[in-house]
């Protein structure tokens, strides 16, 4: 016997309600898990430097005869300390080295470009002598591509600034190598991990590059506080890694609150790793002292530091997009690019910096490869 028209209404919506009721307790569980699921920034991250199948921070070092993109005496924004060449580095073949991504190809350096891209525009270095390291990288990459351009060049203790005169473009570094704030007291100078007072003079850039952890770890006479402050607790110390989480947090929280995504780009510049551990590439008797050439492959055998998991940690629970410049293990792989002993007048072996022309060029290719992107 065959169905009329409401007879068949009736039955599709019997079994709608069926099919409905079977699925009920799938469509819960998803529900709950979606209202309890916390925003996976790191996942985020990675997806955005994979865009159109790239990772641009997987791949290996390679020689290109056009490097390097500058000399250092044509550039008058280097310190002494970074600049190799001037005292003495006797090779030159780490100044020849470029980064090969393996799945796509990194766009070449235009410092033109990125003069009209930005005209008018601030990009703010904030954090320590790493961040030192790459804004004169990217002063001397941009008057390379204009060497003729009037520029204006100011230091000072906290903020320093490189003026492209001719296209409005103003590069400054502002020296703050724990990004939380070191305060003067009674008792000595207090490490804050929960206050950044100091972030007032960060608002209004265009572009913001951050970066800490090498002043993290320093101890004895080159610590640069007295006790460290958490809440209303002050200690004589913790341990160096709770204490970095602690104050990037604080820093996370600072983004969220005071960065207008549609008007300021966020970077994180990333943990730049040290060569003083020769075991960590399977020579126990070395440091950077004398290398000349980048491992080969794209692994290294030491493996990540463990500051690189506390800026994942912090930065997958931001809500502000925050690019992380991945430089970590390209950087680790370049034995050969630390002043060593070549750093003008400071004492002692360099394997924490980077000559310059060198790695932080590469660092700042990155980021203008990020740019295009963005």
């Amino acid at each position: 016997m065959g169905f009329g028209f409401w007879g068949r209404v009736i039955l599709a919506l019997f079994l709608l309600l069926q099919a409905s009721s079977l699925w009920l307790p799938f469509l819960q569980q998803a529900e709950a898990a979606a209202a309890t699921a916390k925003p996976n920034k790191r996942s985020m991250l990675k997806g955005r430097k994979q865009a159109n199948g790239c990772n641009l921070f997987q791949g290996r070092w390679v020689i290109d005869p056009s490097f390097p993109l500058y000399n250092s005496s044509s550039c008058p924004f280097i310190d002494s300390e970074f600049d190799c060449q001037k005292y003495g580095r006797p090779d030159s073949l780490y100044l020849k080295y470029s980064w090969r991504p393996d799945s796509c190809n990194l766009p070449r350096f235009d410092g033109v470009d990125v003069l009209k891209r930005w005209s008018g525009k601030k990009i703010m270095f904030v954090g320590d002598s790493l961040s030192l390291n790459m804004w004169e990288s990217l002063s001397c990459m941009l008057h390379a591509s204009v060497p003729d351009a009037k520029t204006s060049f100011l230091r000072r203790d906290s903020i320093s600034s490189v003026v492209f005169q001719d296209y409005g473009v103003t590069l400054l570094l502002y020296r703050t190598p724990y990004l939380v704030d070191i305060v003067k007291e009674d008792v000595g100078r207090v490490l804050k991990l929960d206050s950044i007072q100091a972030g007032k003079a960060w608002l209004g850039m265009d572009v913001l590059v951050f970066n800490s952890w090498h002043w993290w770890t320093h101890k004895g006479d080159s610590q640069a506080w007295d006790l460290i402050q958490d809440g209303a607790t002050r200690y004589q110390d913790m341990d160096r890694l709770v204490a970095f989480y602690k104050g990037l947090t604080t820093w996370g929280r600072w983004v969220d609150l005071n960065v207008d995504p549609t008007k300021t780009k966020v970077f994180f510049q990333g943990i730049s790793p040290t060569h003083y551990l020769g075991k960590e590439w399977n020579q126990p008797k070395k440091n950077c002292n004398g290398e000349s050439e980048p491992l080969a492959g794209s692994m290294y055998p030491g493996g990540a530091p463990p500051a690189v998991d506390v800026v994942n940690r912090v930065l997958s629970r931001i809500k502000v997009p925050v690019y992380l410049l991945d430089i970590t293990t390209l950087s680790q792989l370049r034995k050969d690019a630390h002043p060593a002993g070549y750093s003008g007048e400071h004492s002692g072996t360099d394997c924490s910096h980077w000559c310059l022309p060198g790695l932080p060029d590469t660092w700042n290719q990155l980021m203008y490869a990020a740019l295009l992107t963005m």
